[in-house]
């Protein structure tokens, strides 16, 4: 990073945040409508974004009018666990102030769109009665982290909820900023030194990923740092951590300095060494990070530019531990989890999919309102997916009939259409994101029936690929380590298509379209199947099916590059 740049404008703003607090507070006070940029920027430290409705740029007599400001909040939520209660109380703030529904995330969280800002106060402690926040769950810190999902209740997954909440504990800012806007809780002898963050917190967002070493359903090699279990012989504690560091996934079109890049695996670290590693990757990208370029910040480009071993071994000389790099890792999998499964507690859990993670009631479909009666009347645990799927925890195998019957009575499916949606993920887009280029979420059935009727007529159904889609380059969704990646690149409805990664995510894809029209991208696609169905093996994956071959094939055969 040459010491001749400008920072980023960003990075004042957090210098002269008074740690994170700016005029926030002021500016509820006062009653006004929207904050200005600073004030934007700091909001994301708490949780918040200040968006657009970009579908209301006309009043009801057509005239052009300035598009209504609304706040979109997201939860800290560690593993995605959540009580009965807990759920309830995101299900009934979805009511009252968020359009009458929820969003699940692609990092275990759930948000709330379309909130005003005078109802931010009650929607802030009204999670914080049930001992949650949003606390650190946007901004350049460690956000919400990820863990893999437990439909089974096997001891072995559940020794990782104690990890992920240490490491959510440990990397939460010390202001007491949050408390004192949102809460009224002023203290005024509280030490609010950042010892790890620093008067400007990190360069650019964090994400952690834990998990057991061969389990893949938290798309490890996605996050800035990942740590995979392995276990002791008699299966009982954890033993130490394969260590990852260095995924990411936001880009821009056009940018070749910008890219998606999957984790490089350092090594091996006994279980004591866990915060110490953690604490060492975490401020070696505070140090080494690039605070002049937004789109350049994150760690992932720290490790591209100065390489694995050099990373490796500034990692061991901060933490004064020795990364294994002989042990091997296991083969990834990523089970589903989806439908019925028996806990080894002798309870049942359900694996609900919700395509998209929108949680509402549909016309003729109340989902939402269904979720909410189940989880209510037999006081159910719950646990977000990193597919913005919900696991129900705790069914007694009694209850099992009559959940179904309801469920049917009500015409809500818990089971997806078909292998093609089991795994789809698609970012909200449109009309919210300010970052969007087109369409995402809305149009995600869509462009899914027609993927869909390809793969029939192929007779590939049964090997769906996993497909994701996003309305820009920053990855929201996850678009560049599916099998297939629909990534937004033009207003209009232009997109990108990528090929190259893998069903259990662990390489990244690449371009092989670009400006393709949404109602050509199930042809377009067709065209890389058919290649699929006459070259590739009897069962072979789509995603291995791509790696055999050089990515220029696929481009010469879809022809839009």
């Amino acid at each position: 990073m040459s010491e001749t740049k400008e920072l980023s404008p960003v990075e004042e703003i957090k210098l002269n945040s008074k740690n994170l607090r700016g005029k926030i507070a002021e500016g509820l006070d006062q009653n006004i409508d929207s904050y200005e940029e600073d004030e934007k920027q700091l909001l994301k430290f708490h949780g918040l974004y200040q968006q657009k409705d970009r579908d209301r740029k006309k009043d009801e007599s057509g005239n052009d009018i300035e598009a209504p400001t609304s706040f979109m909040i997201r939860g800290r939520i560690p593993g995605g666990r959540l009580t009965s209660e807990q759920y309830l109380v995101w299900d009934e703030l979805g009511d009252k102030f968020g359009g009458g529904a929820i969003r699940l995330t692609t990092r275990q969280s759930v948000q709330l769109h379309t909130l005003r800002i005078f109802h931010l106060r009650d929607v802030m402690k009204a999670i914080h009665e049930v001992n949650l926040s949003s606390m650190g769950a946007c901004g350049d810190v460690v956000r919400n982290v990820t863990q893999a999902v437990n439909p089974l209740g096997k001891k072995e997954l559940q020794l990782l909820d104690g990890v992920s909440q240490i490491l959510s504990d440990h990397f939460k800012y010390k202001t007491n900023a949050y408390a004192e806007v949102w809460l009224g809780d002023k203290q005024l002898n509280k030490d609010e030194e950042e010892p790890i963050y620093g008067k400007t917190y990190l360069p650019r967002k964090f994400k952690i990923a834990v998990t057991l070493a061969g389990n893949n359903t938290v798309d490890i090699y996605a996050n800035d740092m990942g740590f995979a279990a392995t276990l002791s012989a008699d299966e009982n504690r954890i033993d130490g951590y394969f260590v990852f560091a260095g995924g990411g996934f936001g880009m821009t079109h056009n940018k070749p300095e910008t890219f998606a890049r999957a984790a490089s695996l350092l090594g091996w670290i006994p279980e004591s060494a866990l915060i110490p590693v953690a604490e060492a990757i975490v401020t070696a990208h505070r140090d080494f990070g690039d605070r002049t370029n937004r789109k350049h910040a994150r760690l992932k480009y720290v490790l591209a530019e100065k390489g694995v071993d050099w990373f490796r071994s500034e990692v061991e000389s901060r933490s004064n531990v020795k990364l294994d790099t002989d042990k091997s890792l296991p083969s990834w999998e990523t089970p589903s989890y989806l439908g019925w499964n028996e806990r080894e507690d002798g309870t049942l859990s359900l694996g609900f999919h919700t395509l998209a993670g929108r949680i509402k009631d549909f016309p003729g479909k109340p989902l939402k309102s269904a979720l909410r009666e189940i989880i209510g009347v037999y006081k159910l645990h719950v646990q977000i997916t990193a597919d913005q799927d919900l696991i129900l925890i705790g069914i007694q195998k009694s209850d099992r009939e009559k959940i179904e019957k309801k469920l049917q009575e009500l015409n809500v499916p818990w089971t997806s259409p078909s292998p093609l949606y089991d795994r789809a993920l698609a970012c909200p887009a449109l009309p919210t994101c300010a970052l969007a280029l087109t369409e995402s979420e809305r149009s995600f059935p869509e462009v899914l029936n027609g993927i869909q009727k390809v793969l029939d007529k192929l007779g590939l159904s049964d090997r769906a690929p996993v497909v994701r889609m996003t309305g820009c380059p920053n990855g929201c969704a996850r678009p560049y380590s599916a099998e297939v990646g629909i990534v937004g690149q033009q207003a209009g409805g232009k997109y990108s298509l990528f090929f190259g990664a893998d069903s259990e995510g662990t390489k990244v894809g690449e371009y092989v379209a670009k400006k393709v029209a949404f109602a050509d991208i199930p042809a377009q696609l067709e065209k890389a199947f058919i290649l699929w169905k006459e070259e590739g093996d009897s069962d072979e994956k789509f995603g291995d099916f791509v790696n055999r071959f050089p990515l220029e094939r696929f481009r010469e055969v879809l022809g839009s590059m």
